[in-house]
């Protein structure tokens, strides 16, 4: 495919620097041959990646996130000298190119902290949210994966960090991520349809107007690709994304309400 062609399925100037940067990648990796990554990817730019390896039949690449089931990744492009290989050296490739930060916290603290806590003092920080992934946290504290570029730097600055004074931070291999599974809330809702504006107006508990506002500031996204009209149907075992509120995946019709309603299951990622 040519790239132009693609570059036009994509309208943001923000999708479209997210292909250029990766097709940057692709020919220094030629022409070094020697393996880059992107910075971490959220659903949507992995999406997007996802379609651009295909369209230029890129085979020599793996998103990978430091654990099977991570929601943030990077795109791992290696040359053909690893081909044969990549899957027996894929850990310790990642180890050159991710680290874990692992937080341990005071007794004290102990069950206090939770995945915004954490989020927040990154940010506060100034660290870009590109070279961080998932944050895992845990009772005691948590484990953040990070570019590696980047490890000893933000150690040093959450060490300086009041909430932090008291923590151990260490910088370990990916391979001594502490994994924690991942939590969902079951939700019943009624709703006169599947559309996705009445499905986010009842999660939300917002009107629809709010709902349509919140639509055309391109926030909503179906199986990880955005949804610009209000009527889109969902239907079973859809993942719903709503930038800034939270990821849902939509489950069983289970009835209808006295008035003529669809009860709606739904689990919400926490």
């Amino acid at each position: 495919m040519d790239k132009q062609e693609f570059l036009s399925k994509y309208p943001k100037q923000e999708e479209k620097l997210l292909i250029a940067k990766v097709l940057d990648k692709l020919q220094f990796m030629q022409a070094k041959n020697e393996v880059q990554t992107t910075q971490f990817l959220d659903d949507h730019e992995q999406n997007i990646v996802q379609k651009l390896c295909k369209a230029f039949q890129i085979e020599n690449a793996s998103l990978e996130g430091g654990y099977e089931k991570a929601e943030r990744k990077v795109l791992l492009l290696y040359p053909d000298k690893l081909s044969t290989v990549f899957q027996n050296q894929k850990n310790k490739i990642l180890n050159q190119q991710l680290a874990v930060i692992s937080i341990t916290l005071p007794n004290e603290l102990i069950g206090k902290y939770q995945h915004r806590n954490y989020l927040s003092a990154i940010i506060k920080l100034g660290m870009n949210r590109e070279k961080v992934g998932d944050i895992l946290v845990r009772e005691n504290g948590a484990d953040i994966l990070v570019k590696k570029e980047v490890a000893s730097y933000l150690q040093d600055d959450l060490r300086k960090l009041t909430r932090f004074q008291k923590a151990e931070i260490v910088i370990r291999p990916i391979a001594e991520l502490q994994l924690v599974e991942n939590k969902k809330e079951s939700i019943c809702i009624l709703v006169p349809q599947l559309r996705v504006d009445c499905v986010i107006s009842e999660l939300l508990h917002l009107s629809r107007s709010k709902t349509t506002e919140m639509i055309e500031q391109e926030r909503i996204f179906v199986n990880y690709e955005l949804k610009t009209k209000a009527s889109f149907l969902l239907k079973e075992n859809d993942i719903l994304t709503i930038r800034g509120k939270g990821k849902y995946q939509i489950g069983k019709m289970v009835g209808e309400s006295s008035k003529g309603k669809m009860r709606l299951e739904v689990e919400k990622y926490i």
